[in-house]
């Protein structure tokens, strides 16, 4: 029978969370960036649709369908709120200092930006002017965001802390797609423009909606895969973290 004094003294490493949590604000580069970011997009695409003037939005509205525009507004102005209040739930220095606000923002960010967004959201992207693809990416995310949303909240509820920090990881990252939306939306019109009179035929509308299409797809499924891929690598770092506990405790048994 070996013993503990028996044993080399072996000290547990640290989780990812206890780390986490060791860590000062300052060394989370990427949360000044992400907030400056969400601010300044939203400075510039919230305005024109305060005015309440359909003249002034940037998506024209479909044919037949006068509710179109409306429903526009209550879709941009919620999904601002979700966008602003992301920055603040994904940063674990604020998350982990102040509790109390960040189940107060969540809250927020449930009932009055995604919930009512993703809703308006589901109307906005089936009507969509910008083509059959765009409108089947919009419906799909916008019922995922819904759906990881929704689940994340009842995790919390359920004290399933892990488990909900996991689905709001993802509801976070379709968030966070309508800017990158954006950016592959330039990305697409660089390369497929000078295309216009060749692989278009001329049609400035099939261009647009080859442009839309992929924009929408490639916004929020490249960082839904970001999103599962952090979370994979943070639970191979966790599970690698336990193991020398794992073994320390073995190793007492019965030789």
């Amino acid at each position: 029978m070996r013993t503990t004094t028996d044993l080399p003294d072996v000290q547990p490493r640290p989780t990812s969370a206890s780390a986490s949590a060791g860590r000062k604000w300052w060394q989370r580069p990427w949360i000044a960036p992400l907030a400056i970011l969400s601010l300044v997009f939203v400075a510039f695409s919230l305005p024109p649709y305060l005015t309440l003037n359909p003249e002034h939005s940037r998506v024209p509205p479909p044919e037949g369908f006068a509710a179109y525009y409306p429903f526009l507004v209550v879709h941009v102005v919620f999904g601002s709120v979700a966008l602003l209040t992301t920055w603040l739930q994904v940063w674990p220095w604020f998350r982990q200092r102040h509790p109390v606000a960040h189940r107060l923002i969540g809250r927020v960010y449930v009932f009055g930006g995604v919930l009512p967004a993703g809703l308006m959201g589901l109307v906005v992207g089936a009507s969509t002017p910008f083509g059959p693809v765009a409108r089947m990416s919009s419906v799909l995310l916008a019922l995922l965001w819904l759906g990881f949303t929704v689940i994340g909240y009842r995790r919390a509820r359920q004290r399933r802390y892990a488990e909900h920090r996991r689905w709001m990881i993802r509801s976070f990252a379709l968030t966070a797609s309508t800017i990158t939306n954006r950016f592959w939306g330039v990305i697409a019109y660089l390369v497929l423009s000078p295309q216009l009179e060749t692989a278009f035929e001329g049609s400035e509308k099939m261009l647009t909606w080859t442009i839309a299409g992929l924009s929408t797809w490639l916004g929020w499924v490249v960082p839904l895969l970001i999103a599962e891929w952090w979370l994979e690598r943070g639970e191979s770092t966790r599970h690698g973290a336990r193991l020398p506990a794992t073994i320390a405790q073995h190793s007492m048994g019965p030789a």
